[in-house]
Formats: structure tokens, C-alpha cells, sequence
């Protein structure tokens, strides 16, 4: 499987477009997020974007719940929701028309346009491609359980991130079933469908269906 950036993402649909194309891997771009939003965060038109707070950006079409959590730094888009207590602890960079739902928790990523997350999702340490899709309760799973380095395996191939922290890599038009759980290092490529309550590791070849472990067919 092609596990590279351009592979797996579309970078006309974010504004860490050529920030992202600097990186054969998207995970390479996790540690530069944080300065990042804040390069980017100044230099937005301030005819279109209202500084909230120091490192808080939000554009002025987004719609923002009054008990939603913003902590710095971070971008919302335009025309994104941000709902009732959604928790974005910083370092994320939202994109146009996105859904960041009720008890929504973001930290260290970056959803391209169109992301949804709308339902009870904890995205951290990953990057979520245009149009994809989290279904209620699914996550991602950040940090290995003895606490080593993160590896994404792709059949018989190991790749060794150098991460402690890294939840998942989105492609374009994913769709993940509610309750799924996405295990540190999951890479899914575009078109990509999980079935709900899955436990997804590792990667997953685009066009496919993923049904459990071992169960991965290709889309008709």
C-alpha cells in the first residue's frame, strides 16, 4: 500500500496544504502542527477571521456553541460547526465545513475540509483527509498500551513512526462505523469504509471495506 502524503490526501483541501507536501509520510507532520497554527494563525485576513484569544482563530461565517472549549492554538474554518461542549484542547487546525460535534475532544490534528466528527469522537495526534467521516463514538487510540514507539504496519512492511503519540491518518472519504476504535498507527486509505465496533491496526488499502481483522475486501 502507498502510505505516502499525496496518496492518501488531497492537499487543495486544507490550508496546511504546502505545509503537508513537505512530508513523504503525513505522521512526519504531527510535531509541527502547534507553530504551524501559529504562522498561519497572523497572517489570516482579518476581514474574514476574529481573533478569539491569543492563538484562537475562527472565521467569522463558523458557528460556535457558547460551551464550547477553544484552547489556544487553534484554527476553525469557515462555515464550520463547533457544537455543544466540544473540547478542542489546541493544536488543531480546522478546515471549511466541518462538523466538530457534542463532547468532541481534539488535540495535536488537523481535519481538512468537509471532516465530520459530530458525535462523542476523541481525534488526537492524527490527520483526518477531505470529506471524511467518524461515526458516533469512534476514536483514536493515541498511545500503545506499554508505551512504546508507534509503528504502522503494512503487511509484512514495519515502519517505524519515532512517535510515542499518534492516533490515525485519514484519507480522503473515509467512513468510520460508530464505536470503531482506531489503534495507534492505522493509516486508511481514501474511499475507505469501516464497519461499526471495529478495532482497526494498521493499514488499510483504499477502495476497501473494512470488515475485522482479516476481513478487508475490495470495493465493488
Amino acid at each position: 500500500m502507498n502510505l505516502t502524503t499525496t496518496a492518501l490526501l488531497d492537499l487543495s483541501h486544507t490550508l496546511a496544504g504546502d505545509y503537508l507536501a513537505q512530508f513523504q509520510y503525513p505522521w512526519e507532520a504531527l510535531d509541527g502542527i502547534q507553530n504551524l497554527i501559529l504562522t498561519l494563525g497572523p497572517a489570516l485576513d482579518p476581514a474574514e477571521y476574529e481573533q478569539r484569544s491569543p492563538g484562537v482563530w475562527v472565521h467569522k461565517t463558523a458557528a460556535l456553541a457558547p460551551t464550547a472549549f477553544l484552547g489556544a492554538p487553534c484554527i476553525i474554518g469557515p462555515e464550520t460547526e463547533v457544537r455543544h461542549g466540544a473540547f478542542i484542547r489546541g493544536s488543531a487546525l480546522v478546515g471549511t465545513g466541518c462538523v466538530v460535534g457534542n463532547s468532541v475532544e481534539l488535540k495535536n490534528v488537523i481535519l481538512f475540509d468537509g471532516v465530520q466528527t459530530p458525535h462523542y469522537n476523541y481525534v488526537g495526534d492524527s490527520i483526518l483527509g477531505y470529506k471524511a467521516h467518524m461515526g458516533a463514538g469512534s476514536i483514536t487510540s493515541n498511545v500503545k498500551s506499554d508505551k512504546t514507539l508507534v509503528t504502522v504496519r503494512s503487511g509484512a512492511e514495519r515502519l517505524e513512526t519515532g512517535r510515542k503519540k499518534f492516533g490515525a491518518i485519514l484519507g480522503d472519504h473515509v467512513e468510520v462505523g460508530c464505536n470503531s476504535v482506531l489503534n495507534p498507527g492505522s493509516v486508511l486509505g481514501r474511499n475507505t469504509s469501516v464497519y461499526p465496533l471495529s478495532s482497526v491496526r494498521g493499514a488499510v488499502p483504499p477502495d476497501s471495506i473494512f470488515k475485522g481483522p482479516g476481513q478487508v475486501v475490495h470495493r465493488d
